[in-house]
């Protein structure tokens, strides 16, 4: 589907009351990859899954880089915006909760996940972020309010993409803003493993619950 930016697939929930996952892909994939992932997380839930539109050497990603593992900085703070309005604006054609957003993001969709909570700090109720880095390298972040978000952050110890020492830092600067960060480090590499995502399936079914006890 095209329209309001960017290219996107979107599943309605199938009862209310739940969250809509903003589904962020990982580099080469494209607006199909997560929904699996989305579903696996919160079966029923509303799935809102865009298509980055920088193009490396024909794959998809979120924002640019100079080479393996060395971001565009200035990129990723104006495709984080990009991102967010397109986020703002299919939440009021959609008239979905906004306050019932939660990023999940693989990689590259990680990184763009994490600059738009530290950039957007009202946009996202939470993220879980799997195989993530601090995306402003080299920047201090702003100090935003980030105490109404969760995170959830799943990180291999031997990750060649994505070093820990990253995720690590990541989670640092997530938690010195406020948010509630539950780092699950495993001992593999840049993927998903079944332990994590049984946590991460834990983690959103519990911000549901305390959601709506809220």
């Amino acid at each position: 589907m095209s329209g309001l930016g960017f290219e996107h697939v979107f599943h309605p929930a199938a009862a209310q009351g739940g969250p809509t996952l903003l589904l962020l892909h990982g580099t080469g994939a494209d607006e199909h990859d997560l929904l699996g992932l989305g579903r696996a997380l919160a079966p029923g839930a509303a799935l809102l899954s865009p298509r980055g539109k920088v193009s490396e050497n024909g794959a998809n990603r979120w924002f640019r880089r100079l080479r393996e593992g060395v971001f565009d900085v200035d990129d990723v703070i104006a495709r984080t915006h990009e991102l967010a309005g397109f986020v703002e604006e299919s939440v009021a054609a959609r008239g979905l909760d906004p306050a019932s957003v939660v990023a999940v993001g693989f990689s590259n969709g990680a990184n763009i996940a994490a600059a738009t909570l530290l950039l957007r700090p009202d946009l996202l109720r939470g993220a879980a972020l799997f195989a993530a880095a601090a995306p402003l390298q080299g920047r201090e972040p702003e100090r935003v309010d980030l105490s109404a978000a969760s995170v959830f952050m799943g990180a291999g110890t031997a990750d060649p993409i994505t070093p820990i020492d990253q995720a690590r830092l990541l989670a640092t600067q997530l938690t010195e803003r406020g948010a509630n960060v539950r780092l699950q480090e495993h001992p593999g590499g840049h993927a998903l493993p079944p332990a994590v995502l049984s946590g991460a399936k834990e983690w959103l079914t519990g911000l549901g619950a305390a959601t709506r006890s809220g």
